[in-house]
């Protein structure tokens, strides 16, 4: 559907952009959390203080330095006995605007229903129009509604890209879900989008506007009943971009140590999400391409297959598989934390060997991650 007012064209198209609705028990459970607004001095917006249940983590005192080399250490787990390489290294990372919903619904299914499929086909602005996940659970006496919620970050290059998105990913997604409403989760941000008051003209006139608590929202008619979305969104610049990659002997191993990775960076208390696919990336990528007109390909220094092939291969011999986890964070010392939790994690997993981090030499990203200062090692 095309609606028309004034030189503003809004598209409505309310087929389903992924397959049908995964079952209740094949959604996947994330840990819950609650929500306590606070102040953030660096982006001047509320920010979650995320409460998690109690959790067995990896800390800095657990990782020994066994020894040191000119741009690497090795760390030895103290519980596990695995010695993994850290390379001294960097994660690049870059600024881009960012928006944070807070999806609520009757059932936790329905909320993450939703909140997965607002979330798609967002891997990475390479190709994807947008970068998105899942945050975490938002149990219902912390949400506006009181109802069950999930938390979810868009990310785009600029406003104008994130407006779309935000307005086509909750009227497409959130808005036909059953039982959902979608509120703003960044409420002291500087800026704002009119995202609810494009979608209610969906309503066609017979939109209503309302309160939730002190929230201004609008009631827009549906088959169900009412959608109710915020009127305003806030969004802020934000990080994107920090990651680790991980070297490992075989798949299995390699698998676990990612897996396990992700739960302690959901486990923490961590204002990020991880845009691939579980959190998970297998084909990381560089700028460019060595022989197509391409934005870019696939990163071959870390491709095991081609470690013979390639004279820059940063592959350690008996490595079979390697995978990356990226993190975009509402905060530099967000997506710091995560990655900390997470090598630190990974480093203890048998079968891994080595873990570094994608940059470009500075030339690209204003800020950087330092493995290193990130696990907490001096």
């Amino acid at each position: 559907m095309r609606a028309r007012y004034g030189k503003r064209i809004i598209i409505f198209s309310f087929t389903r952009l992924v397959s049908r609705p995964k079952e209740a028990n094949s959604i996947p459970k994330l840990l819950k959390v609650s929500i306590e607004m606070k102040n953030s001095s660096r982006l001047g917006l509320y920010m979650s203080q995320i409460r998690t249940e109690p959790r067995s983590t990896v800390s800095a005192s657990e990782l020994e330095v066994a020894e040191r080399g000119e741009n690497w250490f090795k760390v030895q787990n103290r519980q596990t006995g695995n010695t993994c390489t850290i390379m001294d290294t960097f994660a690049e990372m870059f600024p881009m605007w960012a928006g944070r919903v807070l999806i609520t619904a009757d059932t936790e299914k329905w909320a993450l229903t939703a909140a997965e499929v607002a979330t798609g086909l967002a891997t990475s602005v390479i190709m994807s129009p947008a970068e998105a996940g899942i945050e975490g659970i938002v149990p219902a006496d912390s949400t506006p509604d009181g109802r069950v919620g999930v938390l979810i970050q868009m990310y785009n290059r600029s406003r104008f890209d994130l407006n779309g998105q935000m307005i086509l990913r909750i009227g497409q997604c959130v808005m036909t879900c059953p039982t959902t409403s979608a509120f703003d989760a960044m409420p002291n941000a500087k800026r704002t989008l009119k995202v609810g008051r494009s979608l209610c003209l969906f309503g066609d006139g017979f939109q209503r506007k309302g309160l939730v608590g002190p929230r201004k929202v609008w009631k827009i008619p549906v088959m169900e009943g009412d959608f109710i979305v915020e009127d305003r969104f806030g969004i802020s610049e934000t990080i994107a971009g920090g990651n680790f990659i991980m070297f490992a002997q075989d798949r299995a191993s390699a698998l676990k140590a990612a897996e396990e990775a992700v739960k302690a960076i959901r486990a923490g208390k961590n204002e990020v999400i991880m845009p691939f696919p579980g959190g998970i990336c297998r084909s990381g990528s560089k700028a460019g391409s060595l022989k197509y007109k391409l934005k870019a390909s696939t990163n071959h220094p870390f491709c095991p297959r081609l470690r013979e092939l390639v004279p820059d291969s940063e592959v350690p011999e008996g490595v079979k598989c390697v995978y990356e986890i990226v993190i975009n964070g509402l905060s530099l010392e967000a997506v710091k934390k995560a990655m900390g939790d997470g090598v630190r994690t990974a480093a203890g997993v048998p079968g891994v060997v080595k873990i570094s981090a994608g940059n470009y030499g500075g030339k690209i990203g204003p800020f950087k991650a330092f493995l290193k200062e990130a696990i907490g090692i001096t």
